[in-house]
């Protein structure tokens, strides 16, 4: 039989309903010319969890969730120089509809992209031909933002991102399950089912002195990879029956994704 693994998080019900106007939100704006950073960012992150608090302080843009099923943890930090202007002059708490956000970014096209915030809203411009301006209602979310499990991986290895990402498309037409193994050479992704086995071998370049393999769920592992965009290449860390880490860093070192996956386990 096999077992999902869940982070434990002591949570209320995420009861999602509209702010009243009670909290008042401070001076807070970003500009962004680039905005395939947010929707590289939500389109995978909108399909794992339903509400999402960014949290803005001088310094940088930050998120962390948990889905529902305790099984995919996500951090995002995006530090004010990703972003053409940045101003915060008091830190902020965001709580919006995460796949409305992103449903408003998917309209943005090549336009300039502006964040700000009145007493309930985040509202959201696009600068183009011309200026369309949308406001999103904030939330009331009944938890505060989860702290990251902290684990340590023994073997960390780098992967173009959209490899990765078809690497496991490939498995899913076998199984929806599939193991990572590393050793001393190789990063292998294997599974079988009904209709077959699978096994991929890529040549890591790694120092690596050891051999570990770990189970994680297909569908789970695609939700993540829809993120293969946000960098070109991805860090994997991976042990023996752990959590999987995968981190998405932008090429100028001042923004970053990172999923921690839950492992599968096998039950006698």
């Amino acid at each position: 039989m096999l077992k999902q693994v869940t982070y434990s998080q002591q949570t209320q019900s995420q009861k999602k309903k509209k702010n009243k106007g009670g909290i008042k939100f401070m001076t807070f704006r970003l500009e962004l010319a680039d905005n395939s950073i947010f929707k590289n960012a939500f389109e995978s992150i909108s399909s794992i969890v339903d509400e999402v608090t960014l949290t803005a302080d001088s310094e940088a843009l930050h998120l962390r969730c948990l889905d529902k099923s305790h099984i995919t943890f996500i951090t995002m930090e995006l530090n004010k120089t990703v972003f053409d202007e940045y101003q915060c002059d008091t830190p902020e708490k965001m709580a919006i509809d995460c796949d409305d956000f992103y449903q408003l970014l998917k309209k943005c096209k090549d336009n300039i992209l502006e964040l700000s915030t009145d007493n309930t809203n985040l509202l959201v411009t696009f600068k183009g031909d011309a200026t369309r301006k949308f406001k999103l209602p904030f939330i009331d979310l009944e938890y505060d933002n989860p702290q990251p499990p902290r684990i340590d991986l023994p073997c960390n290895i780098r992967i173009p991102s959209v490899l990765l990402k078809d690497y496991i498309n490939d498995m899913a037409f076998f199984s929806d399950k599939l193991n990572f193994i590393v050793d001393e050479n190789y990063f292998k992704v294997t599974t079988d089912g009904q209709k077959g086995e699978a096994e991929i071998e890529y040549l890591h370049g790694e120092n690596i002195l050891e051999t570990v393999k770990s189970m994680y769920s297909i569908p789970k592992l695609q939700e993540i990879m829809k993120a293969h965009k946000f960098s070109k290449e991805c860090k994997v860390s991976v042990g023996n029956d752990t959590p999987l880490k995968v981190n998405f860093t932008l090429p100028t070192d001042d923004g970053s994704i990172e999923y921690l996956l839950a492992p599968r386990l096998e039950e006698e």
